[in-house]
């Protein structure tokens, strides 16, 4: 390439970083500056049939426009079944490292004599994210979790983008630089909270990274007998900026009860709410009146290759 023809490339390089760093994300996505973008999220997809089945159903009806997969769990095959059929669906991986419930256990996809750090004395994934953080080396967890997304690869899922099950891969610096490296390599944008005081473990970043505003979730202080209406009070709440809603789906059946036995929170009833709530007449009307933009992290994935 000839020097005058290679400055006029970096030039052109380093013009559209900085229009990228200086457009807002909803700029960048053809919107105005100051719209407010939601992405409604459902996790863990793969855990069980339950789950799959109120999460495609939700796909399916447009009231929620992202789901993540688990790839180690046990009806990862259902969800790849799905994932071919639909292949505009918006899927992204649950990367996994924890295995929380009581009786309803799971491993990892790399050898295990490959990963040990990442199992606990009786052969699963932990329980607990703090676990991971205090024994996990992350050369192991890359390792798995390259394992995760190739498995998935090779199951025909073509994932839009990255998260993290119970934010294992945000305990700790190590574990989020592997994490975000990995992304990147895989050439997928990735959940990262803009300077989230719940995230305080923050990642390596570049300018152009596509990164959530704000993170609104559930939790064990949500009143039960107030789920519809904090819902729409927090929607009521989405400044502009890009907002991720990250809700539980599944049915209260039996299937689901059993596998979350003894474990009320994000356990079987508290799926079922999510599911009505974001079904419900309710919270779409809430969506329109407060102007919200739905958006996808597929439509995200095409600004993480400018």
């Amino acid at each position: 390439m000839k020097p005058l023809h290679c400055a006029l490339v970096a030039s052109l390089l380093v013009a559209s970083t900085l229009s990228a760093q200086t457009k807002t994300i909803a700029e960048r996505l053809g919107h105005p500056a100051n719209s407010k973008l939601l992405i409604i999220h459902a996790d863990d997809l793969g855990h069980s049939h339950s789950a799959d089945a109120a999460s495609f159903d939700a796909l399916d009806k447009g009231a929620i426009t992202s789901a993540s997969i688990m790839v180690p769990t046990p009806w990862i095959t259902e969800v790849a079944t799905y994932a071919r059929a639909h292949p505009n669906a918006d899927l992204g991986l649950h990367l996994t490292l924890t295995s929380e419930w009581e009786t309803y256990k799971w491993g990892g996809i790399a050898p295990v004599d490959k990963v040990p750090s990442l199992y606990d004395s009786t052969g699963t994934f932990p329980n607990d994210e703090a676990i991971v953080a205090a024994r996990a080396k992350p050369a192991e967890a890359e390792r798995e979790i390259r394992a995760q997304i190739d498995r998935a690869l090779a199951l025909g899922i073509r994932p839009t983008h990255l998260d993290s099950h119970m934010g294992s891969l945000f305990t700790t610096p190590d574990l989020m630089a592997t994490y975000v490296k990995v992304a990147r390599e895989y050439h997928l944008p990735f959940l990262a909270p803009r300077g989230d005081p719940r995230t305080p473990v923050q990642p390596p970043l570049r300018a152009t990274d596509p990164l959530v505003d704000a993170v609104i979730i559930a939790d064990r202080q949500t009143p039960r007998d107030g789920w519809k209406a904090w819902y729409l009070q927090q929607v009521a709440g989405i400044k502009p900026g890009l907002t991720e809603l990250i809700v539980h789906l599944g049915y209260d059946d039996s299937e689901l009860q059993a596998v979350m036995v003894n474990h009320e929170p994000y356990g079987s009833a508290w799926r079922q709410r999510d599911y009505d709530v974001v079904n419900s007449a309710e919270f779409k009307k809430a969506l329109k009146d407060n102007g919200i933009i739905l958006v996808t992290w597929k439509e995200l994935g095409k600004l993480a290759q400018q």
